[in-house]
């Protein structure tokens, strides 16, 4: 039993929760991009929330099944074809044997997620089958799928037909608003460099991954310094969503396969129940930062939790895992 890849698109891969916990071994976290996605294919299918999935970048792949079998799509929005005929995201599709599921054209949003009705036969590492990309391990033998591989299935099941109202599904906009906390090194910073900061509206890099995201422009202006000290910075921690200023003043945000610590001062963090929309960002998108307080960042994530039960209770009331952001 298994499903076969006639093209892989241009970066599928295998993807859990990752590994949290390990980032002082220097092992990053890895996992789904996007977390809140993953865990929604799995919802509609009656999986586990952390059942492995695959995540697939910009282009996506055309998946011969081999089995009967159910899958569910999330995330990005793609022209989406299962024999020729069009399929929705945030819905239970029943797929027969022999069947062809193409991706075509991306519509908005980066990555897609594909939840399958059974679990894909891989070995753990560090306690997670996540493909860790840069390091190559875990997954597909740390690799992308590449032309013409196979995953062999086990566990295979039919799931309840199921969907996700549109009108609750995650909205990917084109210019996300992210906030953030200050991060540790803010008092380094000029108040026209945090001025900059908050005020401009940045792009993304062509120069991004899932180890992290360049923006442009700076925040430096007419040669004046970003930081108020000359010392040198001794490196420390870092954690996806940190934001650091190099010395040219164009900020780096630290994503989920990023190096664990850093020696660029961190200006600020994106709050937790922003962190998935990370993994919906691609080359040239514009984005902007909105300063929130510790205790607001609190208020919306509990918000977030709140939406994401009562949408779990909805469709799977016997489930009793949590979400995790």
């Amino acid at each position: 039993m298994s499903i076969y890849f006639i093209r892989p698109g241009l970066q599928t891969s295998i993807q859990d929760f990752g590994r949290p916990g390990l980032m002082h071994c220097g092992i990053p976290q890895g996992g789904a991009a996007d977390i809140l996605s993953m865990q929604l294919v799995n919802l509609l299918l009656g999986n586990c929330l952390n059942n492995p999935v695959l995540e697939l970048t910009l282009t996506g792949p055309v998946i011969k099944f081999e089995c009967d079998i159910s899958i569910a799509i999330a995330g990005a929005q793609f022209n989406v074809l299962l024999n020729k005929i069009t399929v929705e995201n945030y819905k239970v599709i029943q797929v027969k044997r022999g069947d062809i599921l193409e991706f075509g054209q991306l519509l908005s949003g980066t990555r897609a997620y594909i939840g399958l009705s059974a679990t894909i036969f891989t070995s753990q590492s560090f306690n997670s089958v996540s493909t860790h990309l840069i390091s190559h391990f875990g997954g597909n033998k740390g690799k992308a799928i590449s032309y013409e591989e196979r995953l062999h299935l086990k566990n295979i099941r039919i799931a309840k037909s199921a969907h996700i109202n549109r009108n609750l599904q995650p909205c990917y906009q084109s210019r996300p608003l992210l906030r953030v906390i200050y991060g540790p090194e803010k008092k380094r910073f000029t108040e026209l460099a945090l001025s900059n900061f908050f005020r401009k509206t940045f792009q993304v890099s062509a120069q991004n991954n899932r180890m992290g995201i360049r923006l442009s422009p700076s925040i430096i202006v007419d040669s004046k310094a970003i930081t108020d000290s000359s010392d040198e910075m001794i490196s420390s921690g870092l954690y996806p969503g940190s934001i650091q200023i190099p010395n040219n003043g164009e900020p780096i945000i630290s994503f989920i396969e990023g190096q664990t610590i850093g020696g660029y001062p961190r200006i600020a963090h994106i709050i937790r129940a922003d962190l998935h929309r990370l993994g919906q960002l691609k080359a040239q998108d514009k984005i902007n930062f909105q300063l929130v307080h510790q205790a607001q960042a609190r208020e919306i994530l509990l918000k977030k939790m709140k939406y994401l039960e009562n949408l779990k209770n909805n469709l799977a009331p016997e489930n009793n895992e949590s979400f995790i952001l």
